[in-house]
């Protein structure tokens, strides 16, 4: 079993913004796997999906970024799972726009829901897949650049980037090995 969460913020003014990339990525994961978001559990809304016979939970917290972590540890808990069962997708301001980066583990960086998460759940080693958005032309405090929608001019950047993050969370959920996933997928 895996249980790939994108993270984001439920209501429809923040649709487009640069803090919904995981959501738009596991949106892509569900379509690919032909499921749709059908059902409201742990504070999130969940697709069921399979993968080569495994049972794959796809979920988008309600919760809001900064307390995403108490919808995990519901998940995790519901579907007796636990951390190596985990994908995160998310945006990360802390690399390239438009680039992905998977990691087996690591720090919460910039990010407050990944705070949230590995506080919630007491381990930072989970697979994280990371969908770049930062944009160095850009000088405006973090909290208003991640609440801004993407520019139209990089919509087509984004739209690649969370492709390939769900392609790398299918490949996960496939079995493959996470360092392979990674030669495949970062970048």
């Amino acid at each position: 079993m895996k249980i790939i969460v994108g993270l984001g913020n439920p209501e429809e003014k923040y649709a487009k913004t640069f803090h919904n990339m995981g959501y738009i990525a596991v949106g892509d994961v569900a379509a690919k796997l032909g499921v749709k978001f059908k059902k409201k559990e742990c504070e999130s809304y969940v697709a069921e999906g399979n993968v080569n016979g495994e049972k794959v939970i796809i979920a988008r917290p309600v919760t809001y970024m900064n307390l995403s972590g108490r919808a995990v540890k519901q998940l995790l808990a519901k579907y007796k799972a636990t951390a190596d069962d985990l994908i995160i997708i998310y945006d990360d301001y802390d690399i390239p726009k438009g680039t992905v980066r998977i990691r087996p583990s690591g720090s919460a960086g910039t990010h407050n829901g990944m705070r949230s998460i590995i506080s919630e759940i007491n381990t930072s080693d989970f697979v994280r897949i990371r969908i770049g958005i930062r944009d160095s032309e850009v000088n405006i405090p973090i909290i208003n650049y991640v609440l801004s929608e993407v520019k139209k001019e990089d919509y087509e950047l984004f739209i690649a980037a969370s492709n390939r993050a769900a392609d790398a969370a299918i490949a996960l959920a496939k079995g493959e090995k996470t360092e392979l996933v990674m030669t495949a997928y970062n970048g």
